[in-house]
């Protein structure tokens, strides 16, 4: 099994602040060192699989500057191969202000430019092994949706923090076989709704320290959080290293309660450690916790 990443690279620039919401005057100094880190969601997606053994590739667009060259350079040195289309605005970063409990407030800059559409050589035709493609929501990647369902392979997405009604997050939401979203600001309804009118089978809503919760057209499971087995210092990738377990497991014909298990367990874990390539549980890691 070959997994490909489709858009969701870039640079964060972590603050370590004393608290959120971040008040007072207009200077302060931060609880620890700014430290710049290869990340974002297609990032750590594929950092995950790659932790838990999977074969990995990620497709992206990069900008011709020093966070791109950081972003090529790094994922060279993790051995995960990376095709890259020259990103027109530059390369995508994030401020991400980090509180002590481990809340985060990221200020995404997405770099979009209207319009802009992959070229579709960088996709297409899909290497013959990759068997299952994870799509972040790039507005330029709603555009390959058609394409893969085309090409046979199963697709997976996550919202994030969608709130069930903007209409940005549609096609990924009804164009996925697996759909993971965050609880945080979603409507009631919005998870069957995703059933109803897209293709998924499987739609995953995640609540942090209150677990997740699996809705699929025979009903609703829940799987309380995993214990971390040490203090949060870090939320950042928690969500993906879940969506990476999860769909490690779904991938290998488990059940839906081990895949949440999974999931819940690899999440856990990420809380743990700082994000980077040593924050997603191995394999051997997640199958002795989970025993």
């Amino acid at each position: 099994m070959v997994f490909l990443v489709i858009g969701g690279t870039g640079v964060d620039t972590v603050v370590p602040v004393a608290g959120l919401p971040v008040l007072g005057a207009d200077s302060a100094r931060p609880r620890g060192p700014i430290e710049d880190h290869v990340s974002h969601t297609g990032t750590c997606v594929a950092l995950g699989l790659r932790a838990l053994g999977a074969s990995v590739q990620v497709v992206d667009t990069v900008g011709d500057d020093d966070p791109g060259r950081r972003v090529v350079a790094a994922f060279d040195r993790w051995g995960i191969p990376l095709r890259v289309a020259p990103a027109p605005a530059g390369t995508r970063r994030a401020v991400n202000l980090m509180s002590p409990d481990g809340r985060r407030l990221s200020l995404y800059d997405g770099r979009d430019v209207p319009g802009y559409r992959l070229p579709s050589a960088m996709y297409l035709p899909l290497p013959a092994e990759v068997r299952h493609v994870h799509v972040t929501i790039m507005d330029w990647a709603r555009h390959l949706l058609p394409s893969l369902r085309a090409a046979g392979v199963t697709v997976s997405t996550d919202l994030h923090d969608w709130d069930g009604e903007n209409p940005y997050h549609r096609d990924f939401a009804v164009g996925a076989d697996v759909v993971f979203v965050s609880g945080v600001d979603l409507r009631s309804g919005a998870a069957e709704r995703i059933l109803a009118e897209g293709r998924a089978s499987r739609v995953v809503v995640t609540h942090g320290a209150g677990g997740a919760d699996l809705y699929t057209r025979d009903g609703v499971t829940h799987r309380d959080a995993a214990d971390p087995g040490a203090p949060i210092v870090d939320t950042n990738g928690a969500g993906d290293a879940f969506a990476a377990a999860f769909l490690t497991a779904w991938t290998a014909g488990k059940s839906d309660g081990e895949c949440l298990a999974d999931g819940t367990v690899a999440g856990a874990y990420a809380c743990t450690r700082t994000v980077g390539a040593d924050a997603f549980i191995s394999r051997a890691e997640l199958r002795a916790r989970s025993e």
